[in-house]
């Protein structure tokens, strides 16, 4: 496995992370903007990455920044948002060509900085507002993203169960945003708030590649800087006390039935057991050799798909399952047994050694990733704690049966949503 070495700076209120590797003959830079989830610029933050890959003042149109990175040896450029715990995270990607394997070439490097920083500081704007043509065809796309979501069953049954175990906590709030808000956005409003962001947000810097680490660092500090006054928000939640477990029935015309569960892990990333956790995970329901996959789906018939998996920076646990309606009682006895059975430790040692090299396989995979490797470093940023993936393997090693046992009884079951066919509702 290569050893990651992260140089880590803070200039012009920006911090900045380069990591030098001779393994990849592209460059990755990744530029990320963290803010708490809020409910009333959650839309907007949500429109923004299909404005922002409209063009920029010198490339006014898609047309002209995708021929821009054409002329850049066909580098990528994406834009996206996503949620991490309570945070929302707004992240650009580019990858290029490394201009040291390219004879008599020596400008890509300045060129892919120079648009990178032309993207997100100076987008196409027409005066004090983006164009609100552009902003009424991107409401449109969004608008018929957050209808599809109800059209993929399981991606909204898993919505709508985040929307009953976490009602009233800042993790409830769709990062897709929300239709109601779509009318009252404007081209003037979402600068505005645009230019707020920039201005506010957490700002990290990934630089990824065969380089000289300090001549990179430095051209990075000289390309990159903004004016910032915000200090970082923290959220410190309270326990949330679990007294009667939820049950939300829902019916659709569906013609297969989504058995989804929440659970509270009562454990984080920063917490010391969150490695017994992850194994937890693997025997649970995370792999196909998993207790759900066996029992509720192999052994039994009951399910199409049965998994779980965690929200690392939140605190949950979620299973996943497509049943039929009548199975629904049954599915869901079988499904508490093998938590109670997993609390019990009724796994053999082989099982957790077996997981444990699966975890360490997914990871050294995404090791051998550029952008990969920068979401497992940004952990540590959205977690405030530091652990690098070496650090991580090795204490997944050190995991033992009791350490899982011990974990898996801080575990509390919290809401249990169905969704189920017209006629399917088994009250």
């Amino acid at each position: 496995m290569m050893e990651l070495v992260e140089n880590n700076a803070y200039e012009n209120n920006i911090h900045f992370h380069t990591i030098a590797s001779r393994k990849f003959k592209t460059i990755n830079i990744i530029v990320k903007f963290k803010a708490m989830l809020d409910r009333k610029n959650i839309t907007k933050r949500a429109l923004l990455p299909f404005i922002l890959q409209q063009g920029t003042n010198s490339y006014p149109s898609e047309k002209k920044l995708m021929q821009k990175l054409d002329e850049l040896y066909g580098a990528i450029l994406s834009i996206d948002g996503t949620k991490k715990g309570n945070n929302h995270i707004l992240s650009f990607r580019l990858e290029f060509a490394n201009e040291k394997f390219i004879d008599n070439e020596s400008e890509v490097l300045d060129e892919a900085l120079q648009l990178l920083q032309e993207v997100i500081f100076s987008p196409h704007t027409e005066g004090d507002a983006f164009p609100e043509k552009m902003i009424a065809r991107e409401k449109l796309t969004l608008q018929n993203k957050i209808n599809s979501i109800a059209d993929d069953k399981i991606a909204y049954a898993n919505l709508r169960l985040i929307d009953e175990m976490c009602e009233n906590e800042r993790y409830q709030i769709h990062t897709d945003g929300y239709i109601e808000d779509l009318a009252q956005l404007n081209g003037e409003g979402m600068l505005s708030y645009y230019e707020t962001m920039l201005e506010e947000d957490r700002m990290d810097i990934y630089m990824l590649g065969d380089f000289d680490e300090e001549e990179m660092k430095a051209r990075l500090i000289h390309s990159f800087g903004r004016k910032s006054s915000k200090q970082e928000e923290t959220l410190h939640e309270k326990h949330k006390t679990i007294g009667k477990i939820k049950e939300v029935i829902e019916t659709e015309k569906v013609q297969q039935a989504k058995l989804h569960i929440g659970y509270r892990t009562n454990c984080t990333y920063r917490d010391a057991d969150y490695f017994s956790l992850q194994v937890f995970n693997g025997l649970f329901g995370g792999f196909p050799s998993s207790k759900l996959f066996i029992n509720v789906r192999e052994k039994n018939s009951l399910a199409y798909y049965a998994s779980s998996r965690i929200e690392s920076h939140k605190g949950l646990l979620l299973v996943f399952s497509g049943i039929e309606a009548q199975n629904y009682e049954k599915a869901r006895g079988i499904i508490e047994e093998q938590m109670k059975e997993m609390k019990q430790g009724e796994f053999s040692d082989e099982e957790i050694e077996e997981i444990k090299e699966l975890i360490i396989s997914e990871i050294r995979e995404t090791l051998d990733h550029p952008q990969g490797i920068i979401e497992l470093l940004y952990q540590q940023v959205v977690a405030n704690k530091k652990m690098f993936p070496a650090d991580f393997i090795e204490n997944i090693k050190k995991v033992t049966k009791d350490d899982i046992v011990e974990v898996a009884r801080k575990i509390e079951q919290d809401t249990v949503y169905l969704l189920t066919n017209e006629g399917g509702d088994p009250r």
